[in-house]
């Protein structure tokens, strides 16, 4: 293999494991105040690519447009999510509220199936990130070449609502312990809002990168790449957001470097997150950056 070769997959890993990233995020701050795995964020995601694609294909709005629409559409489906199938189980076992968002992501899936077919809809070319640029030797899209930055400002912004803003303050409460949050006065509906709000303007924007470098939308296109944000952020250590990020670079860079490495086990590409997941959880099952947490009995 040339080094030519070599970097261009290394940076196609780095962009992989950033979108990852920004999924994985969603996924640690929802676990990290309700404790649940928010199932349906991989849907979200799939929805976000829907409402960007009607909004420049069907209704020939501008891009720059279609991404605001977008980001609007997605966290107002987030919302409208948490208000409805996670909020009046707040006080229910924890396994109920499991099986709502299981419940929630097939509802998703299904809607998605019965509105838009399962025939693959091409995403909008948006010149401005598909366009290819040459570094020297290796050749990128704009798009893979802006997500690692994008998606390390929005960790940064992330870290800086969740460790020097008010609403932050309650986040980092509400996390630690639930009902003495409640007990200070803490509005607790009011901070898992903005909760599920971040996470889903981060699947938007997840969700436009993705389609700029896999342009292919359909019903279950979340399911997976869902799948390996959960991976990602348990990785990194569930609850933790820079962990969660951590988690994402690997596990993108993990994939890549498979099919790069060893060409013949590309089918299983996909398997590689779980390989991955089993270990860490044989090894370290807090994750690399996880707390050792003990639950309330």
């Amino acid at each position: 293999m040339t080094g030519e070769i070599f970097m261009q997959q290394l940076a196609n890993g780095i962009s992989l494991g950033s979108l990852y990233a920004l999924l994985a995020i969603g996924y640690t701050m929802v676990y990290g105040i309700l404790r649940l795995i928010n199932f349906a964020h991989g849907d979200i995601f799939m929805m976000a690519a829907y409402f960007m694609v009607f909004s420049i294909i069907t209704f020939n709005i501008p891009w720059f447009i279609s991404i605001i629409i977008t980001i609007i559409a997605t966290v107002t489906l987030g919302v409208l999510v948490e208000k409805t199938a996670y909020r009046p189980l707040r006080n229910a076992p924890r396994m109920s509220i499991m099986i709502s968002a299981i419940g929630v992501s097939f509802l998703l899936e299904n809607l998605a199936t019965y509105l838009f077919t399962g025939v693959p809809r091409g995403f909008p070319d948006i010149k401005v990130l598909t366009t290819t640029m040459k570094l020297g030797s290796l050749s990128l899209t704009v798009a893979t070449l802006i997500t690692p930055f994008v998606t390390l400002m929005l960790l940064y912004v992330v870290l800086f609502i969740t460790n020097k803003t008010k609403i932050g303050m309650a986040m980092r409460a509400v996390s630690k312990d639930f009902e003495t949050a409640k007990l200070m006065g803490i509005n607790i509906n009011q901070v898992i809002s903005i909760t599920f709000i971040i996470g889903s303007f981060l699947a938007a924007i997840g969700a436009v990168l993705w389609g700029s470098r896999y342009p292919s939308v359909m019903p279950l296109m979340g399911v997976m790449p869902g799948l390996k944000c959960f991976i990602a952020a348990v990785l990194g250590g569930i609850g933790n957001t820079t962990g969660a990020v951590l988690g994402g670079f690997i596990l993108g860079m993990a994939e890549i470097m498979l099919i790069t490495f060893l060409p013949s086990l590309t089918g299983y590409r996909d398997a590689m997150a779980f390989v991955i997941l089993i270990i860490v959880l044989l090894v370290k099952p807090t994750g690399l950056l996880g707390e050792k947490v003990t639950d309330k009995v």
